[in-house]
């Protein structure tokens, strides 16, 4: 599973599977209910791989901070209705240096959104799996050049 496929549209709660393209813009299946249906280039569509978090000194792709998620929490229940300053003392759990200033609260429950509905449609154990083995095969590569 590849994060370039699965899409966040503005407007439309939860998380969508890019299908293929139409004339006007995308046809996607959502991960909630498997409805599928086109989208139409006026809306904001962004790719998860497109996505990333702001720390201090640089920004942090999705799919590391789901894989940090994954460790730090298991199968524990993400606190997603915490209050503001719980929440952003949790999120130091998982990313230590983000940086306050640009990542909010609401940019932090959201991706607590995505996170529990790749969990629930199954496509997180993929999404993990792809990105160890991504890293595995730099490490290798990088071992074979020194």
């Amino acid at each position: 599973m590849e994060l370039e496929k699965i899409l966040s549209i503005s407007g439309k709660p939860g998380l969508y599977y890019l299908l293929g393209q139409s004339r006007g813009g995308v046809i996607v299946e959502s991960m909630i209910d498997g409805k599928r249906f086109p989208v139409g280039m006026k809306r904001n569509i962004s790719a998860l791989s497109d996505i990333a978090i702001y720390t201090y000194s640089e920004e942090i792709r999705l799919d590391e901070i789901f894989r940090s998620i994954s460790e730090v929490y298991g199968e524990e229940k993400l606190p997603v209705k915490a209050d503001d300053a719980s929440l952003l003392k949790d999120f130091r759990r998982i990313l230590k240096e983000f940086d306050e200033e640009r990542v909010y609260p609401s940019h932090i429950r959201k991706l607590y959104g995505w996170y529990e509905a790749l969990k629930k449609s199954g496509k997180l154990e993929d999404l993990l799996k792809a990105t160890e083995a991504e890293e595995t095969e730099s490490e290798e590569d990088q071992s074979e050049e020194e």
